[in-house]
């Protein structure tokens, strides 16, 4: 039987698919937004008000809580609007709003929905834990916070025994990986200068991201700079001193990515859900740590950093734009058909070909994410080594697909 750690693993949703993988990796809860109040509004897709009572539904069969984003910056024409979400995620069971302005902190605990403290309110000290906490019991710190000062926080909060709501001891939630911003806990404005698309509105043009070059006003010195991408930090990663982080009193690790992929949101949640059982059960080492850095490195990432946590002043930067993930996916097909009894898979190929020995995702809103090695593959019952565009073949697989589910060949770059 597995230790388990009273931590919290809270992950990502953009997308039907990556709700069923974060509930199939470990995920205690799963964190998300509706229409376009929230902090991801361009970069993910949101879900809407009528979806709540199904994700609501799905969860809560799975023990797992539900937080909805509700963090952006509010004006007074869309009170209505904020009132709406709230009232409607209360009604369906969603468990917690994630809010920054006051105006939905205040309406959300006037009407008896819970609240987490978004990063955006930039809790960075005592004081703010104790005036945050009439309205809320759970609070995302500013992600410039190091270990240090979170441990002394959190010492503090048990020794002065401050309280939330619900009568119990504030909790510290933390950002444990994922993309970072050169802005403190989210609040920049480059992008609202640039094309008036706030950043503080889930507008982001992450205009921080490409690469720059320094020259003068009459354009004819440029200097040279040891990285093009001076804005761009490089993706946070905190597996490596996941035992200190808990050791410093974080009741809660949030995994960065509502605008992730679904085989992200698998591999990230299932290496942090395996970290944190093996540091309950003893077993945490830096052999482990490698092998959780090497699958984190096959899926989307600017390059790995220890953030501030560890103490440092400055960020590291990242060295391309997008990803330097060890794999990418190249979609090939769906699934046509899946027998129980036999346990195989139609497939449809649509693109490329699919050979024996191929690693494959398979992916869809009520399968999540599947990732496994073809063992067989048959064409008009026939076993061959390979299957093309345009062929149907079957492969065997010990776990249920559904009619449409896309099938995707990993390919390491």
């Amino acid at each position: 039987m597995i230790t388990r750690l009273k931590v919290e693993v809270t992950a990502p949703v953009g997308s039907w698919e990556s709700l069923q993988a974060a509930i199939r990796a470990g995920a205690d809860s799963v964190y998300f937004g509706v229409g376009v109040l929230n902090m991801r509004a361009r970069s993910s897709i949101n879900f809407s008000l009528r979806d709540l009572v199904r994700i609501s539904r799905i969860c809560k069969k799975q023990g797992v809580r539900t937080y909805l984003t509700l963090n952006t910056v509010i004006f007074d024409n869309e009170m209505k609007e904020m009132k709406k979400i709230v009232d409607s995620a209360l009604k369906n069971g969603i468990d917690s709003i994630i809010a920054s302005d006051q105006a939905v902190i205040r309406y959300a605990s006037s009407v008896g929905m819970e609240v987490h403290m978004s990063t955006q309110t930039n809790i960075t000290n005592l004081e703010a834990v104790k005036y945050w906490s009439q309205f809320s019991g759970t609070m995302v710190t500013a992600r410039e916070l190091s270990l240090e000062q979170l441990a002394s926080i959190h010492r503090s909060i048990i020794r002065q025994k401050i309280k939330g709501p619900n009568g119990e001891l504030v909790k510290l939630e933390v950002f444990a990986h994922g993309a970072l911003c050169m802005a403190v806990s989210g609040k920049c404005y480059l992008s609202l200068d640039l094309y008036n698309a706030s950043a503080n509105r889930g507008a982001c043009y992450q205009t921080c991201r490409r690469p720059y070059k320094v020259t003068d006003a009459e354009g004819e010195i440029e200097l040279a700079v040891d990285n093009e991408y001076i804005m761009s930090p490089k993706d946070l990663c905190t597996i490596g001193f996941l035992d200190r982080i808990i050791h410093a009193g974080v009741s809660v690790l949030k995994i960065e990515g509502r605008g992730r992929s679904p085989e992200y949101v698998k591999t990230v949640v299932s290496c942090y859900r395996e970290a944190l059982d093996a540091v309950a059960g003893g077993t945490y080492s830096a052999e482990k740590v490698d092998g959780w850095i090497t699958r984190l490195k096959t899926v989307y990432n600017r390059g790995f950093w220890d953030g501030y946590y560890l103490g440092r002043k400055m960020g590291e930067w990242a060295e391309q734009h997008g990803s330097v993930a060890t794999s990418t996916k190249e979609y090939v097909g769906k699934v046509t058909n899946y027998f129980k009894k036999l346990k195989v898979a139609e497939i449809k190929m649509e693109s490329g070909k699919l050979s024996k020995g191929d690693r494959i995702y398979i992916q869809g809103p009520s399968t999540g994410v599947v990732e496994f090695t073809v063992p067989e593959i048959r064409v008009e019952l026939k076993e061959v080594k390979k299957t093309v565009k345009g062929e149907a073949c079957s492969v065997p697989i010990d776990i249920l697909l559904r009619r449409a589910d896309k099938v995707y060949k990993v390919v390491m770059t």
